[in-house]
């Protein structure tokens, strides 16, 4: 019986051997994979422009949303602690929001790319 680590290796070999037959049948027309590559990279850099922002808008929602409800916790344990606790939540939240801009740039940037 074939052990886990022999029947990776047999796979990836394969693996391998079967890519290096197909990229050399393609070799022969690669003006034509380059313009396949370069209209079906659009939609993958479409694809990362929809992921960034969705993700950079979750995790900027859920680091905002903890970061209030950790501030006011604070306040209501000890509301005259009140004033200390305010500025470095606004500190904080602005921070957030600032990493939620640079990935709307990135995506901006992204979308330059396509065409």
């Amino acid at each position: 019986m074939i052990n886990r680590k022999a029947k990776f290796l047999l796979m990836m070999t394969a693996g391998l051997i079967v890519m290096g037959f197909s990229s050399a049948a393609f070799a022969q027309d690669s003006n034509a994979m380059l313009e396949a590559a370069r209209i079906s990279n659009g939609g993958w850099i479409a694809m990362a422009c929809g992921l960034t922002i969705g993700l950079a808008a979750l995790g900027g929602a859920l680091g905002q949303g903890k970061t209030a409800a950790a501030a006011l916790e604070g306040i209501a344990r000890n509301p005259a602690s009140a004033d200390r606790i305010f500025t470095p939540m606004i500190l904080g939240l602005a921070l957030i929001e600032s990493l939620v801009i640079y990935a709307l740039i990135i995506a901006f940037l992204l979308q330059g790319k396509i065409g």
